[in-house]
Order: C-alpha cells, then sequence, then structure tokens
C-alpha cells in the first residue's frame, strides 16, 4: 500500500546546486529543523541518487521529534530535489536510516527500496537503564522512492528487549534495551549461495549499564525472502562494539566493520563471516584504520580476480572527528593502500568538524560520499575519482 501522505515536501522549496563537485543536500536550520544527522546514501534501481537523513526538528540531540527525510538527484549529485519526509511517528525519536534495494525479488522485477530505521521513545542513557523502548521498523518503495508503503515493525523478529509498557509482545529474557541499525545503506548479496540476502549491521545493549559501554555488542539481521521474515545474527564477542557496517566479500564470506565505543583502542573492529554473517569467524583490530570513536562506511565497488574491491570511508583520526579519508583494498581488506582526503578542518580547532559519512557507487573509479561537515552544520554530496 502507498501512502501518499508520506510523501510530505517542504513548504520552502529548494535545490542545492554543486560548487568544485561538493553540493550541500541538508543545511541546518533550513526547512524547518534545527539539525540534520546521521547520512545514508543509495542509487536507486532508476540511477538516481537517494540521500536520507534524520530531521531533527527542536535542536541537535540524538533525542527528540526526529524524522527521517530524503533528497533526490537525477545527475549523480549535482543538484537535489525539494525534502521528502519518508518516516515519522508523531514526537517519537524516528532514525538510523539504513536503505537497500532488492534486485532479485521476481515479484518486482524493476527492484524494491526497502529502508529500515529505529523509533526511541526516551534518550538513550534512559533506555539502557530500561526506562525506554527501541523499535524496528522498515518501509519500502517500487518507485524509486517517491512513495512508501506503511510501516512494518519487526521488533520481535531482530531485537530481544525484556518489557515494555508500550508491547507487552516484548518479553525476551536477552534483555536487549539500546539498539540501533547501522547507520549507514544496509546491503544485499549480489552473487553465490547467498544472492538475494539482505543484510542489516546493527548493535544493541543488554542489561544494566557497564563500565565503558562494555553492554554494547554489535550483531546483525537478515532476510533470504526479501523481507518476509528475519533472523537474527551471533553477536560479536568483542565488548563494547557499537556502529557497525557490513559488505559483501568473495564465496559468500561478510565483513563487518564495527566502532568502538570503550576508546581504549581508537581503531575499527573487523569481523569476518564464512556464512552470509550469520555468525563471526574472528574479530579484530585493524590499526591501518584509525578511529576517533565514530561512524565509517564500508562498501564493495567492484571485483578482480574473484576478489571485492573495497572502498572505506571515515574520519581518520584518534582525537576528534576530523580528516575525513576515503581509502580502497585489493585484497578484500587485508590492506588499505589507496587513501584520498577527502574533507579536513582548514585550522586547527580542537572541534568536531567531519564525522558520520556513507559512501555510494556511481560507476567505475567513481565513488560517491555523502557526509556530515562544518561541525554538524550541513551534511554535503561529494563526488570522488578514485583511480
Amino acid at each position: 500500500m502507498r501512502l501518499l501522505s508520506l510523501f510530505l515536501l517542504c513548504c520552502c522549496s529548494f535545490s542545492s546546486q554543486a560548487s568544485d563537485s561538493l553540493s550541500v543536500v541538508f543545511k541546518s536550520g533550513e526547512a524547518g529543523y534545527h539539525t540534520f544527522r546521521i547520512p545514508a546514501i543509495i542509487r536507486a534501481p532508476d540511477q538516481s541518487l537517494l540521500a536520507f537523513c534524520e530531521g531533527r526538528v527542536n535542536n541537535a540531540g540524538d533525542y527528540g521529534t526526529i524524522k527521517i527525510v530524503m533528497r533526490r538527484s537525477m545527475d549523480a549529485g549535482k543538484t537535489w530535489s525539494p525534502i521528502q519526509v519518508v518516516a515519522a511517528m508523531g514526537n517519537l525519536q524516528v532514525g538510523n536510516p539504513a536503505p537497500v534495494v532488492d534486485q532479485t525479488d521476481p515479484a518486482f522485477p524493476k527492484g524494491r527500496i526497502f529502508l529500515f530505521y529505529n523509533t526511541g521513545d526516551h534518550h538513550e542513557n534512559e533506555v539502557r537503564k530500561g526506562n525506554g523502548l527501541r523499535e524496528v521498523w522498515y518501509i519500502t518503495s517500487t518507485d524509486n522512492g517517491l512513495n512508501w508503503s506503511a510501516p512494518v515493525n519487526i521488533t520481535t523478529q531482530v531485537h530481544r528487549p525484556l518489557q515494555s509498557n508500550r508491547n507487552s509482545s516484548y518479553q525476551f529474557q536477552e534483555d536487549w534495551r539500546s539498539y540501533a541499525n547501522t547507520p549507514g545503506h544496509a546491503i544485499q548479496f549480489q552473487q553465490g549461495r547467498y544472492r538475494g540476502r539482505i543484510f542489516i549491521a546493527a548493535n544493541h545493549s543488554a542489561g544494566a549499564p557497564q563500565n565503558q559501554f562494555e553492554d554494547y555488542t554489535a550483531h546483525g539481521f537478515y532476510s533470504d525472502d526479501h523481507g518476509k521474515t528475519f533472523r537474527l545474527t551471533s553477536s560479536l564477542t568483542i565488548k563494547g562494539s557499537n556502529e557497525s557496517i557490513a559488505t559483501e566479500l568473495s564465496n559468500g564470506n561478510l565483513m563487518m566493520n564495527s566502532r568502538n565505543q570503550k576508546g581504549d583502542i581508537r581503531a575499527r573492529i573487523i569481523s569476518i563471516s564464512s556464512d552470509g554473517g550469520q555468525n563471526w569467524d574472528t574479530s579484530y583490530f585493524d590499526t591501518q584504520l584509525p578511529d576517533p570513536v565514530n561512524q565509517a562506511s564500508l562498501l564493495t565497488i567492484g571485483r578482480k580476480k574473484g576478489k571485492a574491491i573495497l572502498a572505506f570511508s571515515n574520519a581518520a583520526s584518534t582525537t576528534r572527528r576530523d580528516s575525513l579519508t576515503l581509502r580502497i583494498s585489493w585484497d578484500e581488506g587485508k590492506t588499505w593502500p589507496y587513501q584520498q582526503l577527502i574533507d579536513a578542518a582548514p585550522d586547527q580547532t580542537k572541534n568536531d568538524y567531519t564525522a558520520y559519512s556513507d559512501l555510494v557507487y556511481i560507476h567505475k573509479n567513481s565513488i560517491g560520499i555523502l557526509y556530515e561537515r562544518k561541525g554538524y552544520k550541513e551534511i554535503v554530496f561529494k563526488r570522488i575519482q578514485w583511480k
């Protein structure tokens, strides 16, 4: 069912024009939103680019009245359509957009877009204390994001909350509390025995808050039947693993790249699965990928001699969110010989400058990156020739 009511255009329609290959997609303070954060981007079946983020209405905080908004580009990121609200639920927090295109469902031969997201009714720290609830939802679009279905609640399939005064069906003994999708794009396996599998990286906290955020652990969930049902993966063994993103490797293998919320090791956590993300063969810190306790993006952009070519972006600093860097690996993440500084603070300010980002494949040797800039004042898009 398509709900045209979700196709809400901002009253001050405008189109951002690129300048020096950089276009401002979302600018804080515009269109009735205090702040825009948490970018995600995909290429739709019609080749348009769909840029998602959280539209935070009243303040810049992670909790409050928050909607998921989207803008579309038909010219590879040079210009962008007016803002469209795609997910909202009253005064609840609606966030962590994780879009992906299902390209293998015979019922939708032109492709169907899934957008996974979370809702929350309290601050994250209060949810960790058991005083609130995070839920997991998705919506779909069969017309390249113009219209969206009614939301589907999949919390009982992919989350394990102990109890809730809003829904008595949540009685899981695991006592998961905080919960977040990736943020950034989700993935679909393109080849091999797991072809068609939709995989969404995620994380949760379990039980009462622990020192150094050790109640957090990364995990994932997936569907092998085009969203009819979902299954949880096993969780990582590294305590404090948090925001994650995944990509397909070769031979049904999957890599998940996670934030270390503890901050004791300022590097990304890498986990490898040989069964399509159901279980984890190994997890380790990759010191080639320095990180200031932040989000990152990971994307398969091609194949060479049967091996996945990977692109990775993050704020490549151990002290603050700055120095957004693109890296390329030709050996499925063992080494990252190519690196390019995308953006950095023009001065020696100690504040965050570049933070969250998400990558999208445009065409051979061309990648798009949607990222937070100028201390969360704007979300911009940049097209990069990497070779």
